[in-house]
């Protein structure tokens, strides 16, 4: 018998990846996203595809001008963004990201300006608010086709260079084996098309509901939730199986805990009810719009808070209390106050029936 006596002591630890977190890659996945939406309609002008791509720039739009904002704040002192220029590590994701981010928004703008061009003209002609101002950003109103390819590209550049980027930074760590899988790039993306989708099924929902829209968007998110569900059985069976030491791992801290039961019950539920509603009842756009929407912020929050609930060493599991200044619930309330005033300033000049009624068919005619 051995008698000595080993005393373990395990060290709770905050969280260091806050709510802000969760908003950024919330944000920044639906805009990058919307982005993709946009392009059958806006860039290849593919028929009936016109409102829903309109609206899904919207949508990449606003989403983008909030993401980094969140992003900032989540820095604890905001002030800390230029560090990643002045010292720039080629072997961190996040330093790389400091530089993928305004290539994406660069080219996100100024695709979006040269898409809503003829829209401001006519907005700043119709003598409505802030006609100076369209007038102004208009530019003339021409319809640049080459402009706008050639901007389009530099934003699915900058789109793909951020999905992998906001993907990468997580799936790398690997002290975390929840997080350390090369499926997680795929999962966030997946999830953040789907919520794109959904946003876009709201914004049809609120402006000139296109059934015909409705039903075409429902098909597409009906084929994500597909995806979703084909990953997510990949993963299970990747820990269940033991193929994968990481995901057997993975699975071995999370599967005794009952609320990582209770969400993964939730999120398999929220899937399958969004797929049979989506291919069953299409017209409802939108309860589909909302839980598309749901799943993608349920997805990161369960990764970025939960993943951190579950300790590196001890036994046992944190507990997170989402606290109610900056850090939490006023931080998200606050996020969301920024995404509805610059959805309002930017659908004062750009109504959203005009995006929703698909000007775009008529001048590919």
């Amino acid at each position: 018998m051995n008698p000595n006596i080993v005393e373990t002591i395990n060290v709770a630890r905050e969280v260091a990846w806050l709510p802000w977190a969760v908003q950024y890659f919330f944000l920044i996945g639906l805009s990058y996203g919307a982005y993709l939406l946009s392009l059958p309609g806006v860039v290849f002008r593919r028929p009936g595809w016109a409102g829903i791509s309109r609206l899904a720039l919207l949508g990449a739009l606003v989403c983008g001008l909030a993401a980094p904002v969140a992003l900032l704040a989540d820095l604890h002192q905001p002030g800390r963004f230029w560090h990643f220029y002045a010292y720039f590590t080629p072997t961190s994701w996040m330093s790389w990201g400091a530089f993928f981010i305004p290539v994406y928004l660069g080219g996100l703008l100024t695709y979006a300006w040269l898409a809503f061009r003829p829209d401001l003209a006519r907005h700043a002609q119709s003598g409505g608010k802030l006609s100076g101002l369209a007038n102004v950003l208009a530019y003339g109103g021409h319809d640049s086709r080459g402009a706008l390819k050639a901007a389009a590209l530099l934003a699915f550049v900058g789109a793909a260079l951020v999905a992998l980027y906001t993907g990468a930074e997580v799936a790398v760590v690997q002290a975390r084996p929840l997080w350390n899988t090369p499926l997680l790039p795929l999962q966030f993306f997946v999830t953040a098309f789907a919520g794109a989708v959904g946003l876009a099924l709201l914004f049809n929902r609120f402006s000139v509901r296109d059934q015909a829209a409705n039903r075409r968007m429902a098909g597409v998110l009906a084929a994500t939730q597909v995806v979703a569900l084909a990953v997510g059985a990949l993963w299970l069976a990747l820990g269940l199986s033991g193929v994968s030491p990481v995901h057997a791992q993975a699975l071995a801290e999370v599967g005794p805990s009952a609320n990582w039961q209770l969400s993964a019950a939730w999120a398999v539920t929220a899937t399958v009810l969004t797929l049979l509603l989506a291919w069953k009842w299409p017209g409802s756009g939108l309860l589909i719009g909302l839980l598309a929407l749901h799943s993608a912020w349920m997805m990161r929050w369960s990764i970025f808070i939960g993943g951190q609930e579950v300790p590196k060493t001890g036994a046992g599991y944190y507990t997170y209390s989402l606290p109610l200044g900056p850090e939490g619930l006023m931080g998200i309330v606050g996020t969301a106050g920024l995404w509805v005033f610059l959805f309002v300033l930017i659908t004062t000049l750009l109504p959203l029936d005009r995006l929703a009624a698909g000007n775009t068919d008529k001048a590919a005619a």
